[in-house]
């Protein structure tokens, strides 16, 4: 369960991303910021989002909005898939899931017959004063940047 709420400020949140190390939300520079879950590096529907984030960065840049991707994976991890897949944008590691914690994206899922523990895939818009603004919960992948493009231009 997330603790926030639409049109309130986040709280600072410290985490290493495959920059160094970073400050959310302070981090976007006066610039919009897109956080982005996802469940884990180099699996099917994570390299897909994050290939689509990336064919659509100048289209982002361009909307003065700034991205980062979440998940519980080591910076190794990130480093390793950021490269493999050219990413524009930096990747963040919260493997004690404070970020997940914050932003309410740890779910019981069903894996192979069994619970488990795991990130729900969400994206989350703050805008250039720290206020959450947007989010999309229980994402599907396919059509998702578009749909957060429209929000944007609208």
């Amino acid at each position: 369960m997330s603790n926030l709420q639409i049109n309130k400020t986040i709280p600072p949140l410290s985490l290493e991303s495959t920059n160094g190390s970073i400050l959310i939300p302070s981090c976007s520079e006066g610039k919009k910021l897109i956080i982005y879950f996802y469940p884990k590096d180099s699996t099917p529907g994570c390299t897909n989002e994050g290939t689509d984030f990336t064919e659509a960065y100048n289209q982002f840049k361009e909307l003065n909005v700034q991205i980062y991707g979440i998940s519980r994976d080591s910076i190794k991890s990130h480093e390793n898939f950021k490269k493999k897949y050219n990413f524009s944008f930096d990747l963040i590691s919260d493997p004690d899931e404070l970020a997940c914690n914050l932003f309410g994206v740890i779910k019981m899922k069903n894996m192979y017959g069994k619970q488990v523990r795991g990130i729900e895939r969400s994206t989350f818009l703050i805008n250039e004063n720290g206020e959450l603004i947007k989010e999309w919960r229980g994402v599907k992948v396919n059509g998702h940047i578009q749909e957060i493009l429209e929000f944007l231009k609208n």
